[in-house]
């Protein structure tokens, strides 16, 4: 099977960036003859709920977004993550994260990377440190042992790029999303990822984890992302930024629908059917969309 995914996370509605990601990903899919999967990616238990899932995909549908079979749901698949870890050479991380920040201010040290603290412990500092962890009630993250520093992908609009790969977490209490996303891209078939160029910096981590696991590499598609007026993000904190926020200032679905269209080059359309005939990647503006 070939397909593409939108796999939102269930922590409040989709805001306008969020559903003009989720719209290029299902153009993509649609475009190249591909399913297109939906997943719910539930995995972080303390910030998602069935709630938000169940209007995340109201909303989708309601815009025109269809999807092939029923979502996958990240918290049924426990078993799967696990299978997947087992396979890798991994060790505990015992670090807090302000540990991490003052240790990767060292100079041999790339920016946003693990250093490497816990990586060459001894049996005896281990179990020690297992020890005040249990006594405190928390539980040392996994993180995997890699042996490379960098890796190349290739993405459909930036071309080659090679970036860092550390010792990065594979679970911390909850599966860590770098983990889970590459097992449920495997097992969905998954060969081309459409989301935002804010993580694009995470493909190369993610692509060798796959060829660890022996899974192929998908096609990566990182689309530009809708900012405020200050160039930051876009975020629920912009004002009406959310589909049913916008329906309850008066827009109808097919305005909302009109508005997503002219940010990704396709002025005037009104339906999504609308927006597939007549959409060509090569002419996606490349510029982050300005929300106004």
């Amino acid at each position: 099977m070939s397909a593409g995914r939108y796999a939102p996370s269930p922590s409040g509605d989709l805001h306008f960036g969020n559903l003009r990601t989720a719209l290029l990903a299902w153009l993509f899919a649609r475009k190249t003859s591909r399913e297109f999967i939906m997943r719910i990616e539930d995995v972080d238990s303390q910030r998602s709920s069935a709630e938000s899932a169940a209007r995340q995909l109201d909303d989708l549908a309601s815009l025109g977004l269809d999807w092939d079979g029923q979502p996958v749901v990240q918290s049924s698949r426990h078993e799967a993550y696990q299978a997947a870890l087992s396979q890798l050479e991994t060790y505990e991380c015992f670090c807090s994260r302000r540990d991490i920040l003052e240790a990767s201010g060292a100079a041999h040290v790339l920016p946003g990377c693990y250093p490497g603290t816990c990586r060459e412990l001894t049996a005896q500092e281990r179990e020690l440190r297992r020890q005040q962890f249990a006594e405190q009630g928390r539980v040392p993250a996994v993180r995997l042992r890699s042996d490379v520093e960098e890796f190349e992908v290739v993405d459909y609009y930036n071309g080659r790029y090679v970036g860092p790969v550390d010792d990065f977490v594979l679970r911390r209490g909850d599966w860590a999303y770098n983990l889970a996303v590459v097992v449920d891209d495997a097992a969905g078939g998954i060969d081309q990822v459409v989301r935002g160029d804010d993580l694009l910096s995470s493909a190369p981590r993610q692509a060798y984890l796959a060829s660890l696991l022996g899974y192929a590499v998908p096609e990566y598609v990182h689309v530009p992302l809708v900012v405020n007026a200050e160039g930051k993000r876009l975020a629920k904190r912009d004002g009406a930024v959310t589909l049913r926020q916008m329906l309850e200032q008066g827009l109808t679905v097919g305005d909302v629908v009109e508005q997503l269209a002219g940010s990704i080059g396709v002025p005037g359309a009104r339906t999504a059917a609308e927006i597939l005939e007549r959409f060509d990647p090569q002419l996606l503006p490349r510029d982050a969309y300005v929300w106004t």
